[in-house]
């Protein structure tokens, strides 16, 4: 958010926790994009505010949430001092969740594994409509398609684009043995190490796909200890994903921090990937 927006979304944020009778003095913010993730203190709260464009987002990873908190999955709860819903303040919607203090340092492949496959267990035991990860794909086509939506992108890097989304999301769906509920994007900055073990975060991307989408997105040596997943598949969505990535970077309204970077990055990491990929 630009910081004048940003400063609306911090005054959402103390306005809905002290109407809710938490105390909210200071702000630290811990994530800005095109919603942002504060830490409010001191009653210590942890608030993510979107515009309230993506109110039925929020809602959605509520609800995941609050389905997941039932079946014991590894993932960040809600605020247990206050009904586990999402706040509307003004031209934002607000949810409230448990703050968790990070420890150690980053979570080692093995138990970035481990909690992949508890987390996927929880997944399989809840009953959630949610989009398929072509569903994505098609959103990023969209964008790629539209040349008032993303005027600056060069020709030959929309079809480059264009023809890998089509063509992974189709090999992918062909090749995959079955699919299931999903984190969505289980990367690296998804995933807390805190005092009761790693704990997924930004519950909003869940959907429909194969178990290598999710490995797609975490560090390489995780799939190698994820039983039963395909190496080849895993490269293929990794691809997808980082295609998935770059045609949101050239919407014309994308507001990721340092976009003009992660436009020419991204597409590089996409090439890389293919490469990687080998042939099929």
């Amino acid at each position: 958010m630009e910081p004048w927006e940003l400063g609306r979304a911090v005054d959402a944020a103390q306005a809905t926790a002290a109407e809710l009778g938490l105390r909210a003095d200071d702000t630290v913010v811990i994530h800005n994009s095109d919603r942002v993730v504060l830490r409010l203190l001191p009653c210590d709260v942890l608030v993510r505010v979107a515009p309230s464009e993506h109110l039925a987002d929020s809602r959605f990873e509520v609800e995941v949430a609050c389905r997941l908190a039932d079946v014991d999955a590894p993932v960040a709860g809600l605020e247990p001092r206050v009904d586990p819903r999402v706040y509307v303040h003004g031209a934002f919607a607000v949810s409230l969740w448990r703050y968790y203090e990070p420890v150690g340092a980053e979570i080692a492949p093995a138990d970035y594994a481990d909690a992949l496959v508890r987390h996927h267990a929880a997944l399989r035991r809840i009953d959630l409509d949610a989009p398929h990860f072509t569903d994505r794909v098609a959103g990023a086509l969209r964008e790629v398609n539209d040349t008032e939506r993303s005027p600056e992108l060069p020709d030959a890097d929309r079809e480059f684009l264009r023809s890998t989304l089509s063509g992974l999301s189709a090999a992918i769906s062909a090749g995959s043995s079955g699919d299931q509920l999903l984190h969505g994007e289980p990367h690296p900055g998804n995933l807390l190490n805190t005092r009761r073990g790693p704990l997924f975060v930004d519950l909003a991307t869940c959907c429909r796909g194969p178990v290598e989408f999710d490995l797609a997105h975490a560090p390489e040596d995780v799939g190698k200890h994820y039983a039963g997943a395909d190496p080849a598949l895993i490269h293929r969505c990794r691809a997808l994903g980082w295609a998935i990535f770059s045609a949101w970077r050239w919407r014309q309204e994308d507001q990721m921090p340092d976009r003009a970077h992660w436009r020419t990055a991204g597409l590089q990491r996409v090439r890389t990937a293919l490469e990687r990929r080998g042939p099929g």
